[in-house]
């Protein structure tokens, strides 16, 4: 028997008749007596005898219930799982992160996360884009947040976000609008690493402007950048982001020059994404949009 001749003959048994079949089924009579001819001829006895009381079981029909019963019982149970499945319920999701998308981005999509898809699970790294993108090859987790640099050919980098960064200067700071990279630079610029992603398109600005910082300190964590403001060590230029997790500390104003970096989401090509995965893409897609629309006069 193929399972459309089972349906049928489980649909008539739980009805009591053709037409009763058809509405539990949403087909026609007709399609119903034909699916269940064909199942009789196949078999080689009835399943059913036609009597003017209705269809009646045969013994042989009788002899198949059980196992008719079982197997529906398991089909159910099979689309219970993939509605589970689909939830993201069970599913363990890694991901990595940038540390300051981490705080800012991350933490806040995981309690939505959490909240929406009790069953699912969620491992967490924080780490550099070359960690990441190592990690990510090594099947060490799903897919990662970060900054925007060239990736690998193993590697997909789609991008979901963009800005430009914005500066962060002491809270008594007498500037009200936006600096320049050369205001910037003649009061003490704290520089990001030349590596980092951000610190590149920094670096290639100042030199396409023909600026020389005097600052002789290098740093590639963006938070430890505005904690070095904050304790009186100069200026800095960091993401929205970061600056953001500062704003009642510390002054931001927009850059003249642009300054632009991008949020990329990385995954391997080779290797699919799984339901919980694709939900917490959505969840973080859905997060940049919201402190974008909130980043305001940064």
């Amino acid at each position: 028997m193929r399972l459309r001749h089972i349906e049928v003959f489980q649909a008539v048994l739980q009805a009591g008749s053709v037409s009763g079949a058809a509405r539990l089924l949403n087909v026609s009579q007709p399609n119903v007596s034909r699916v269940l001819n064909h199942a009789e001829q196949q078999l080689g006895f009835t399943l059913f005898d036609r009597t003017p009381q209705g269809l009646i079981v045969t013994p042989e029909g009788r002899r198949l219930m059980p196992e008719v019963e079982a197997l529906f019982s398991h089909i159910q149970a099979i689309g219970e799982l993939a509605e589970q499945l689909r939830q993201g319920e069970g599913q363990h999701v890694r991901i990595g992160s940038a540390h300051a998308l981490g705080h800012s981005v991350m933490a806040p999509v995981l309690v939505d996360f959490r909240r929406q898809t009790p069953g699912g699970s969620v491992e967490l790294v924080t780490g550099h884009f070359n960690t990441l993108s190592q990690d990510l090859l090594q099947y060490k987790m799903d897919f990662a947040l970060a900054f925007g640099e060239q990736a690998t050919q193993e590697l997909v980098a789609e991008s979901i976000y963009q800005a430009n960064m914005v500066a962060l200067l002491p809270k008594d700071a007498e500037v009200e609008g936006p600096v320049s990279l050369a205001w910037l630079c003649e009061n003490d610029l704290l520089m990001l690493q030349q590596q980092d992603p951000l610190g590149q398109v920094l670096n290639r600005v100042l030199r396409e402007n023909g600026l020389m910082p005097h600052s002789a300190l290098f740093i590639k964590t963006y938070s430890v950048i505005a904690d070095m403001v904050l304790a009186g060590g100069g200026v800095g230029v960091v993401d929205t982001f970061t600056a953001r997790r500062y704003v009642d500390q510390l002054k931001i104003v927009p850059v003249v020059e642009a300054l632009p970096f991008e949020v990329i989401l990385l995954s391997r090509r080779d290797q699919p994404a799984s339901q919980a995965a694709l939900r917490l893409k959505q969840l973080i897609r859905r997060k940049l949009w919201e402190l974008g629309e909130e980043k305001g006069g940064f």
